[in-house]
């Protein structure tokens, strides 16, 4: 049975904003607002969930969406660098940042790798395909995790994790069965 797998990312916030690695601080009112006046574009869905992130929670409500929490959705785990700005960090750890963007198994800040990350995520989205259920899926996930759930879909090479960008309050569509996923990118979710 083919399941349709419907990523949406969350509302922007302070952490992105400010162009730092989250801390897990909560939405901020602007983009509550925004993820308020984008609730009536969702596609409808049997089962919704929501990565454990304060953002992801947040926007989900907004959204209207009682979605369970799926601790297999969480982003990627920054380690040391929670809370620090890509500059701060490109100025003080350069050789650190220069592994972790050309190297998807390295986590030189402690945390988890990309490759770590996709096979998490990919461990999830397979999960949703072989068990049975099919159907239409919605999930609330952090952009980390949309980028590693295409990445397994479309069997990319992991270095492909970094060329993907994905927007905030955007939807990404995995369909699929058996093994084989289709990808259809980044619609917006817009107000009306």
């Amino acid at each position: 049975m083919t399941v349709r797998v419907m990523l949406i990312s969350p509302a922007p916030g302070p952490a992105l904003r400010a162009a730092r690695f989250d801390d897990d601080t909560p939405l901020d009112e602007a983009g509550t607002r925004l993820a308020r006046a984008a609730a009536g574009s969702l596609p409808g869905g049997a089962r919704a969930f929501t990565a454990p992130s304060e953002r992801c929670r947040q926007t989900a409500s907004a959204l209207g969406l009682d979605a369970d929490p799926a601790p297999g959705l969480r982003d990627l785990e920054v380690g040391r660098w929670r809370g620090r700005s890509l500059e701060e960090l490109a100025a003080g750890e350069p050789e650190a940042v220069g592994a972790w963007l050309a190297d998807p198994g390295a986590a030189p800040h402690g945390g988890e790798s990309v490759l770590a990350l996709i096979a998490r995520v990919g461990g999830w989205l397979d999960g949703l395909a072989d068990g049975g259920g099919g159907g239409r899926v919605l999930a609330v996930a952090d952009p980390s995790v949309v980028r590693a759930a295409a990445v397994h879909a479309l069997a990319l090479p992991p270095a492909v994790f970094w060329r993907l960008d994905v927007a905030p309050l955007t939807l990404t569509e995995l369909t699929g069965r058996a093994g084989r996923w289709n990808l259809r990118c980044g619609r917006p979710l817009t107000a009306g």
